[in-house]
């Protein structure tokens, strides 16, 4: 990350970005996130717009981080939410200190809301099957319809998203690590590939059968869409030849959706969650499905255990005479 990146009049603040960068490795969705946290409490708490002035760390009080809280409380900022800015917070003021910038971390013995347990929601194998199959018919009728620019266009949306998507259930990705794939990534003959998760922390993931299938068929068509002729690193790339964001994707994830009969509500890490559920239910270790995950604790792969024993559950009190 450059210095002058993030315009900021705030020398510490951008130091600590820098800090994250350079010593933590931290990726930029996670600077980014820190960075508006930390503007956010100055906006709201000191009346200090960073990009324009400076604030005065070492006058923020106990008090002033419990204001902070109070007012997140007030707007109604899910507990999540408020526990990630309030770590923000007591991660920056850690750092001051440690420079000797601040005397004391206002937010150090600060409580935060418990988190609530809530059940990722997942998709069953037959849903997961129907919104693989989405991308083919949903394009099929857009051709119909004469709603697309051209065949060859709809063609090219219809197998790079038939592939994307087996690409995240086969993998167990993130969609931000699955639009971030680059060919050196991927090995087809061998059935595996790099993933770059977060803190930039890299494992292998699997490719199976049925996705390797899509991805072929779509590397196919590739090439009519790689813009000027110039390698283009990226495996998913739009229309123009750059590479596909994650919310360009999700666009038509939406689309997809409707198109299988899904909730609204459904989006592509659902499919994650749907991974690593369907590989318990069939058998298959945590340990191994924390690693596939890239999960650092395996307590945050344990979710997925409750949410095999409420289906066990439910079956065993649909099916036992005696239930």
């Amino acid at each position: 990350m450059a210095e002058t990146e993030y315009d900021l009049k705030d020398g510490q603040v951008k130091n600590f970005l820098l800090h994250l960068d350079a010593e933590r490795n931290a990726s930029r969705h996670t600077i980014d996130s820190y960075r508006m946290d930390i503007c956010g409490f100055a906006a709201m708490i000191l009346k200090r717009n960073l990009y324009e002035c400076t604030a005065d760390w070492n006058a923020v009080t106990v008090g002033d981080a419990r204001d902070y809280v109070v007012f997140l409380q007030s707007e109604g900022i899910a507990r999540t939410s408020m526990n990630r800015k309030l770590s923000a917070m007591r991660s920056f003021f850690r750092y001051l200190e440690r420079e000797s910038k601040v005397k004391s971390n206002p937010f150090q013995d600060l409580t935060s809301p418990k988190k609530q347990k809530l059940l990722p929601k997942y998709m069953t194998v037959e849903e997961v099957g129907r919104l693989l199959d989405a991308p083919g018919s949903y394009w099929m009728e857009m051709v119909r319809k004469g709603s697309a620019k051209t065949p060859e266009g709809a063609a090219f949306s219809e197998a790079r998203d038939r592939a994307l998507l087996e690409v995240i259930y086969s993998g167990g990705l993130r969609i931000s690590e699955a639009v971030g794939l680059n060919f050196q990534d991927l090995d087809l003959n061998g059935g595996v590939m790099k993933i770059r998760g977060k803190g930039k922390k890299e494992r292998l993931a699997a490719l199976g059968g049925p996705a390797v299938k899509a991805l072929k068929k779509y590397l196919a068509l590739r090439s009519g869409f790689s813009g000027d002729g110039t390698a283009c690193a990226a495996v998913f790339i739009n229309h123009t030849g750059g590479r596909l964001t994650a919310r360009s994707f999700q666009r038509n994830f939406k689309e997809y959706l409707a198109e299988a009969g899904l909730p609204p509500d459904m989006t592509p890490h659902k499919l994650r969650h749907s991974f690593a559920t369907h590989l318990l239910d069939a058998g298959a270790d945590l340990r191994s499905v924390q690693a596939l995950l890239g999960h650092e604790n395996l307590s945050t792969t344990q979710i997925y255990t409750h949410i095999s024993a409420e289906r066990m559950k439910q079956i065993y009190n649909q099916a036992h005479p005696r239930a």
